[in-house]
């Protein structure tokens, strides 16, 4: 979550400003009082009530009886309190991944709890960008009641590409793209008209991770499929560096490696094809290869052996760089990390000439990844005052909920 705004100079700004506040601190909190939320805010009771009494006219908030288990899970003492939460259906998000060989659809409510979630195979290097677009606005909009689709705040796209600030794929090399409006397309594709924003797919990755586990300090995060893409925050902000390309570890060359990238060596393709090859069979893939590394078939083991070396020298270069406290593996290719966890971390050791602190290192095993962050993007959106319909000076409030 963005922070709580600062206070603007006019009238009709401060409303927005109070509204967007409150928006935020209520989702932050999940539920609290009247009394809480106009001691966030600093304001007084009379004028904090007019901001609730306007979000619950507007249907994005309502009031519950307090009675029950509070935020502890303790039973409440004393008289029961009215308490202030969102509405979950009052506001939905649709989150699209694009990836190599799938696409990925999601859906998350104003709670930002996901309430769908689609996936099919897709030969997306085989496809026109406008077919891959077209076929996730089918996956989802298939899937979604007119209700939800007509109450749909915002569309979230990701895909593995230099993504430029107007929604424009710079470059996306595994998938073949180039200067690519996929921001104007998915625009193009949805049957009605919502803001669309475009974002690599591991910073995707990174966003969805600490919207949902709220990770404090400097994380690193790495999207392992085909590719190796990398996501840095910031305590809850992504850094993007100078040129939107920060984290981007999978495309440093390994020394002694013949020219070859990271991604080129820890990827999904150089592990399915390594050990195709070591088996002299076409049909094994990804879940195969994870299964016999975890039954010790020799051949699997050392493949993931040389996986385990080549991840540890990613890693340690991404560590002398930005010195992350922790490390987050999300993708197909992350399963095969809790196998080899602590051969990596021996390798990590082995290559410090002087002892660093090491990364708490993680997976993230949740299948939604890129197509959740693409869609906590438009949720965050619409809790900020980039949403120009809260607190506008018509009734604006009572159409963006509208059906």
């Amino acid at each position: 979550m963005s922070d709580i705004v600062s206070i603007g100079s006019t009238p009709r700004r401060i409303r927005q400003n109070n509204i967007v506040a409150a928006l935020q601190a209520i989702y932050s909190n999940r539920c609290m009082s009247r009394a809480e939320l106009a001691r966030q805010l600093a304001m007084n009771r009379s004028s904090s009530g007019q901001i609730v009494a306007e979000l619950t006219g507007s249907g994005f908030v309502e009031e519950i009886d307090g009675d029950g288990p509070d935020r502890a899970g303790q039973a409440r003492a004393g008289r029961p309190g009215i308490m202030l939460q969102l509405v979950p259906d009052a506001a939905f998000f649709i989150g699209v991944e694009i990836g190599v060989e799938h696409i990925s659809t999601t859906v998350v409510d104003l709670a930002a709890q996901v309430r769908l979630y689609r996936s099919e195979a897709f030969d997306t290097v085989s496809s026109t960008v406008e077919a891959a677009m077209q076929q996730a606005i089918e996956m989802v909009v298939g899937a979604m009641d007119p209700g939800m689709l007509a109450r749909c705040r915002g569309l979230g796209i990701s895909t593995p590409a230099h993504i430029g600030p107007d929604g424009v794929v710079a470059l996306a090399p595994i998938i073949g793209w180039r200067n690519v409006p996929l921001g104007q397309i998915a625009r193009d594709a949805v049957p009605v008209p919502m803001p669309v924003a475009v974002e690599n797919d591991a910073n995707a990755f990174a966003i969805g991770d600490s919207y949902r586990n709220g990770r404090a300090g400097v994380t690193l995060f790495l999207s392992m499929e085909t590719g190796i893409g990398g996501g840095i925050m910031i305590d809850g902000k992504l850094f993007r560096g100078g040129h939107g390309l920060a984290g981007e570890i999978g495309h440093i060359l390994v020394p002694g490696s013949g020219g070859q990238k990271f991604e080129q060596l820890i990827g999904r393709e150089a592990l399915v094809a390594r050990y195709r090859a070591a088996t002299g069979s076409a049909a094994p893939g990804l879940h195969a290869f994870i299964a016999d590394v975890r039954d010790r078939v020799p051949a699997a083991v050392n493949i993931a052996e040389d996986w385990s070396r080549h991840l540890a020298c990613a890693l340690l270069q991404a560590c002398r760089l930005i010195d992350p406290e922790r490390i987050v593996l999300g993708g197909s290719v992350a399963g095969l990390y809790p196998l080899v966890a602590a051969r990596v971390a021996a390798h990590m050791a082995e290559g410090q000439s002087t002892l660093f602190p090491a990364p708490e290192i993680s997976v993230d095993d949740t299948e939604i990844g890129p197509a959740f962050g693409a869609a906590c993007m438009l949720h965050q959106r619409f809790l900020s005052l980039e949403n120009e319909d809260l607190g506008a000076d018509d009734p604006a409030l009572q159409r963006s909920t509208a059906t």
